[in-house]
């Protein structure tokens, strides 16, 4: 990353998502100096995503990021948030495997959303392996408080048999 992208980058992350004007323009002028620069490409998608749910335009910002940079940390989470918001189903679990596997990736944030993949397949059951996995991978006390409301959250979705007097 050049140091006049890096700048351009980073004025776009700083105005992400309070002031979109100035944040495009910025991203606009880092994708100038570099096309291909992953987190440019991934920020695009989060835009597309995020913001205007243009959940295909959003796909393929974050398809060329990957590609750009098969590594990158920041590009998976979000793209699979894309995927999961668009009921890309199929789509979302095969990049959640692949991601699982990418070194230094935050592999708590990766399982939470594995567990939301089953919750909207109504797999209550399935949806509550992936959070106690990511237990192992909370380094903080907020990452554990969320991962223990969101099993509740999700327990509290089965149904529950119903006593016969």
């Amino acid at each position: 990353m050049t140091l006049t992208k890096s700048k351009y980058y980073f004025e776009a992350l700083d105005n992400y998502p309070y002031s979109l004007p100035d944040c495009l323009e910025a991203l606009n002028y880092a994708l100038s100096y570099d096309p291909e620069d992953a987190d440019s490409l991934c920020l695009m998608g989060r835009i597309y995503s995020e913001m205007l749910t243009d959940y295909e335009k959003a796909k393929d910002y974050f398809e060329e990021a990957m590609q750009c940079n098969v590594t990158n940390l920041n590009t998976p989470p979000y793209y699979i948030k894309c995927l999961l918001d668009n009921e890309d189903l199929d789509e979302a679990e095969k990049l959640i495997s692949y991601a699982l596997k990418i070194k230094g990736i935050d592999k708590a944030r990766i399982l939470i959303q594995k567990s939301l993949l089953f919750e909207i397949r109504c797999e209550f059951k399935e949806a509550l392996e992936p959070l106690k996995e990511a237990k192992k991978y909370s380094y903080n006390q907020a990452m554990a408080d969320y991962l223990k409301s969101r099993i509740k959250f999700v327990k509290s979705k089965m149904e529950k048999p119903k006593k016969k007097k």
